[in-house]
């Protein structure tokens, strides 16, 4: 960019990263699961990611490093094998919100053009793909959004989806159909559907990766993350009232990617359909952009460090190394056409989760430098409330996505290990 961005611009780039393609992808799958109380599970999960967001900052200030979560690892703490494992976890997430963002898009363009299939074959997994390669080949090109731009498609986006709430609320208070959802949150599932909204709240994470982009870096993020979280969970709050109130368990439970386009029929007719569905279309795409750009330069830097094998990308390359776009983009493509949208953020979910409580516990341990251990704690305990539940979720389900997870799980430890404890693991055979 040829300006370093300020805080309107980064406060964009923030809620871009959650408004973009959070809300579209995972409204629908949070509503099927706790019905009329998915605004309470998108506020539990938005005040552990607020507390998460708090941990990251003060850890920033007290270590006076920049890079996010692995580089306060290898500042705070002890172990540079557990700062790789947090690093290749963060990149499966961000794969995993990829694929989720892929999916949503591949889904909403399908219902748009009214075509299921072609010649037989299902017609939403091969977009999902295509929209992911159409990406990498534009990074490859070495084409982003400017900062101008950045601030546009969010305003649009987010203006566009303010008006679908603020319309709705007022039909739905009209037609006496919304509800608090306050008698649903025994049997809804709550806290599983908190964690599987977690996902929705991970955009602010990107601005540590883009610290150069940036003017008054560190000024500028805390007060980005500050105002960006809570905004998304208000807009995220008055989108799911509205879309539980208007639409029949059962419609949601049979259409969860595109519910909230199905959601705007009843006061906004067809256009209103085809309109949100545009934002998504726009929304999903620019997710996946930015995603993939920083999840390359996350990337690139792990490369640095010595904390990914030298075949993934070349660290001399101008910006983003093509070699680590195309391995970001093929894996996104191998989730997004066969994984289920459940699934994908189930698994996107779970990573995050952990990164992020690990950060709050790390920021509780190092507490003498904050002005309060309370949000830590908060982090730290949502974290571990979540976590066991979400995988519990998974395992019952979707058993057969729970099982790619836990082998893939199990091949990656394994991989880890192998690879940074390679030297010990060299001279013990040399040992023997």
């Amino acid at each position: 960019m040829s300006e370093k961005l300020g805080l309107l611009g980064t406060v964009s780039i923030a809620l871009g990263g959650m408004i973009g393609g959070g809300i579209f992808a995972v409204l629908g799958v949070v509503a099927e699961m706790s019905g009329p109380a998915a605004w309470l599970a998108f506020t539990g999960g938005g005040v552990v990611a607020f507390c998460a967001g708090y941990s990251y900052v003060r850890l920033q200030r007290l270590g006076d490093v920049s890079g996010g979560s692995v580089s306060f690892l290898q500042e705070f703490g002890e172990s540079t094998t557990v700062a790789g494992m947090v690093g290749w976890t963060l990149l499966f997430g961000y794969i995993g919100s990829m694929g989720m963002y892929a999916f949503a898009f591949g889904s909403f363009a399908t219902k748009l053009l009214g075509v299921e299939t072609v010649l037989g074959i299902p017609l939403r997994p091969v977009v999902s793909v295509l929209s992911v390669l159409g990406f990498v080949l534009l990074n490859v090109l070495g084409a982003r959004a400017s900062g101008v731009t950045e601030v546009l498609l969010v305003a649009a986006k987010a203006g566009i989806l303010l008006i679908f709430g603020v319309w709705g609320f007022y039909f739905g208070a009209r037609t006496e159909q919304l509800t608090t959802g306050f008698s649903s949150v025994a049997t809804g599932g709550l806290l599983m559907s908190a964690a599987l909204s977690f996902v929705a709240f991970q955009g602010w994470q990107l601005l540590f990766y883009d610290e150069g982009s940036l003017r008054n870096a560190r000024t500028t993020i805390p007060q980005a993350i500050y105002l960006s979280i809570p905004a998304s969970l208000g807009l995220y709050v008055l989108v799911a009232v509205v879309t539980t109130g208007l639409l029949q368990p059962e419609t949601i439970a049979a259409n969860p990617e595109v519910s909230l386009a199905i959601a705007a029929e009843p006061f906004m007719g067809q256009m209103g359909f085809i309109l949100i569905s545009v934002a998504a279309l726009f929304s999903t795409g620019s997710a996946i952009n930015a995603t993939l750009f920083s999840a390359a330069h996350f990337a690139t830097g792990m490369l640095e460090d010595d904390l990914l094998p030298d075949r993934i990308g070349d660290t001399d390359a101008d910006g983003a190394p093509t070699r680590t776009l195309l391995v970001l983009g093929l894996i996104t493509a191998a989730f997004t056409a066969y994984g289920s949208l459940q699934g994908i953020t189930s698994f996107a979910s779970l990573a995050f989760i952990t990164v992020f409580g690990l950060m709050s516990f790390l920021a509780f341990r190092h507490r003498e430098g904050l002005r309060t251990g309370i949000l830590p704690v908060v982090g730290g305990v949502g974290a571990v409330l979540f976590f066991p539940s979400l995988a519990y979720h998974l395992a019952v389900m979707e058993p057969a996505v729970f099982s790619v997870v836990l082998v893939v799980t199990v091949v990656l430890l394994g991989l880890e290990i192998l690879y940074f404890e390679r030297e010990t693991i060299r001279s013990e055979i040399d040992g023997i």
